[in-house]
């Protein structure tokens, strides 16, 4: 499970500041979206963290002249370590009390951040999730929308994630922060991350709202599926240790929930 730190270390934090934790590698066709989308967010209480993961574009460059203009926004650099490990250096250096990950290819509406700021004070939740639309490179809406329910148990993250990454938040207040597993080597990391959240709160909380966009790269939207199958199994199996026929069992659930929904959950 992921590490959680001390919750002496929410005294440092800042009751109502939400941290925006951005990996990216070789993102620069789609950061200036991104940050533009986070810009645009009704709440202003926030601060974006964008961690470059050794990129070899100018990334960087554009993140910089951002910085320039909202002083909201951070950069960070390390060496390539993957996504799991650029994701828990933006976490380390969060002041916000809420935690969000948002990727360098994807978007929210303006009303994102408010509205699920706003599910979390009705329901008392400590993490939330929401609707989201499928995109594709050029900004296109795809497929249909991923809609998620208005609960949803431990057991039910436990069969699949239920948390399309980009839409989730959690309120660091009451257990501290918690880590990517790093030796994940960023598959089903992100996963993982929302299930150890999950089981550490008991409940997931979603917003029915479509608020957010995921981008999907169509070409190689397949191939990747298909690269998941093992991590997938091997996450059931080796880190959830569920046994090998419930592994097998979930890891179908899985996959026929994939097709249902015609595209990938991030």
């Amino acid at each position: 499970m992921a590490n959680v730190e001390s919750n002496l270390k929410n005294e440092r934090m800042k009751d109502n500041l939400v941290s925006i934790i951005t990996p990216m590698y070789n993102g620069a066709k789609y950061i200036g979206q991104t940050i533009e989308s986070v810009l645009s967010q009704t709440y202003k209480e926030l601060e974006l963290i964008v961690i470059d993961d050794g990129s070899k574009d100018d990334g960087s460059q554009i993140v910089e002249g951002y910085m320039k203009q909202d002083d909201r926004i951070y950069l960070l650099s390390q060496k390539n370590a993957g996504s799991a490990a650029a994701r828990n250096n933006g976490i380390r250096t969060a002041k916000g009390r809420y935690i969000a990950l948002l990727d360098a290819d994807d978007l929210w509406d303006p009303i994102f951040l408010e509205s699920q700021l706003l599910l979390m004070k009705e329901k008392s939740a400590l993490v939330v999730c929401a609707s989201y639309r499928r995109i594709d490179e050029n900004s296109r809406e795809i497929m249909k929308p991923q809609v998620v329910k208005s609960q949803y148990s431990v057991k039910e993250m436990q069969q699949t994630n239920r948390v399309g990454c980009l839409t989730g938040l959690y309120d660091t207040k009451p257990y501290g922060k918690m880590f990517l597993n790093e030796s994940m080597k960023s598959m089903r990391d992100d996963y993982a991350y929302w299930l150890d959240i999950v089981t550490k709160v008991g409940k997931l909380y979603g917003n029915e709202q479509i608020i957010a966009s995921y981008r999907v790269f169509t070409q190689s939207a397949t191939g990747k599926k298909r690269k998941l199958i093992k991590p997938q199994f091997l996450f059931y199996y080796r880190y959830q240790r569920l046994g090998i026929l419930k592994s097998i069992w979930y890891t179908v659930y899985w996959a026929f929930n994939g097709l249902l929904n015609f595209g990938l959950r991030k």
